[in-house]
């Protein structure tokens, strides 16, 4: 009887481990490799150029990462955001744009998480479920990223999104994000202070600017008037050659998907945001971010958006640059042929 039950435990203990083991190698497999840039289908895709490693890192919607050695041939996806099931975010949160940040000898991951099975609030019959930017770390832009101090950054009670990293002139470090315009109706651009370590939030939000602040972003009313869109999404800041302070964002032309930019009047997030006139994508290019690769040129990474048998379909493009003067000036979009 007790070897029987020993063969047992053993048998047990063997098959587990296979299945272990199968599923490690099931789990190697998903992983592709050389796979070209443009058939990646990713939103909000945000490039890390980790000079250490001189690797690439793409991280995006949908909480996976890609990683390049020369931008044209990707290696992915990799599992890499570790939440916690037992916070707000639940056991299984959706995870938008995400961004990588190296900071102090340490790796951040700025995204914005999503609770589906909690509503918040509901607004002109929208039900608006529990969502929020927040920061997760690691010691490597390979991750894993996992949960720090603080469980919450931002309000719980108000929907966020898309939060990106900022240093202010005052050496302090900042989220700047979207508050949602399904809540408000208009949507905000806003800043927080973060603590030196990143691992939680200082006091309350700061309005930057206002959707309606833009001159180039259109929408139709119910009864087919022209007016400002109500939509934010998407910053990301950046100084120019001249040591101008920028931010490119995200809104709608009517039906298009379109990004436009801003610049502080002082050099500083406080200071008046003064909004270009025109957008500076082609239509159905947005949500970038910007970096400069290893051999020194500043790109700009967006995605494209179009509407293919009623689904959207978004896939990660690269466009050349200009910071030398005063102004972001957005060239030719960048070949990786």
């Amino acid at each position: 009887m007790s070897f029987n039950l020993n063969f047992k435990k053993i048998s047990f203990t063997i098959i587990v481990a296979c299945l272990f083991v199968c599923l490690n190698v099931f789990a190697q497999r998903e992983v592709k490799h050389n796979i070209p840039l443009n058939t990646i289908r990713l939103s909000d895709p945000a490039i890390l150029a980790d000079k250490g490693s001189q690797t690439y890192y793409m991280t995006g919607t949908g909480g996976l990462l890609w990683k390049s050695k020369d931008l044209k041939f990707w290696e992915g996806p990799y599992h890499v955001a570790k939440t916690n099931p037992d916070s707000w975010m639940g056991p299984n949160p959706m995870i938008w744009a995400a961004e990588l940040h190296q900071y102090k000898n340490k790796y951040y991951y700025f995204a914005t998480f999503t609770n589906r099975d909690v509503k918040i609030d509901t607004v002109a019959g929208n039900i608006i479920e529990r969502r929020a930017s927040h920061i997760l770390v690691s010691d490597k832009p390979k991750g894993p990223y996992v949960p720090m101090a603080d469980d919450i950054y931002l309000p719980a009670n108000n929907p966020t999104l898309d939060g990106t990293f900022w240093v202010d002139t005052n050496g302090k470090p900042y989220m700047v994000y979207c508050y949602e315009w399904l809540q408000n109706g208009n949507g905000t651009m806003e800043k927080i202070e973060l603590k030196p370590d990143l691992s939680g939030s200082i006091g309350e939000g700061q309005l930057l600017f206002k959707a309606s602040d833009s001159p180039w972003s259109r929408e139709k009313d119910e009864h087919g008037n022209d007016k400002p869109n109500k939509v934010t999404d998407g910053p990301y800041l950046f100084k120019t050659d001249t040591g101008r302070l920028g931010m490119i964002w995200t809104s709608w032309i009517y039906n298009d998907y379109t990004q436009g930019v801003a610049y502080s009047k002082t050099g500083t997030l406080d200071s008046p945001w003064i909004q270009e006139k025109d957008p500076i994508t082609p239509p159905n290019f947005g949500h970038g971010m910007l970096f400069k690769t290893f051999e020194g040129k500043t790109l700009m990474s967006v995605h494209s958006h179009k509407k293919v048998n009623g689904r959207s379909v978004r896939i990660p493009h690269l466009f050349e640059v200009d910071l030398t003067g005063e102004k972001l000036i957005v060239k030719k979009e960048y070949s990786v042929e």
